[in-house]
């Protein structure tokens, strides 16, 4: 027996204080705890997500 949903309660909240300038650099930004830069950090894990998403994806072709 399928189920319907007549009602769905969503709740956010939104912080309204000034952040960093857009396109500013976070302090610490640059290098991490390992030496790496934060941008070849965000890339591998970036790629990392693509491969997961794309080897889900071929799954459920196959099934």
């Amino acid at each position: 027996m399928p189920i319907e949903i007549k009602e769905l309660h969503i709740h956010v909240s939104v912080d309204t204080s000034p952040g960093p300038a857009p396109g500013a650099k976070p302090a610490g930004a640059g290098k991490n705890a390992i030496g790496a830069d934060n941008d070849e950090v965000r890339e591998a894990i970036v790629a990392e997500c693509v491969e997961q998403v794309l080897q889900i994806l071929q799954n459920k072709q196959e099934r």
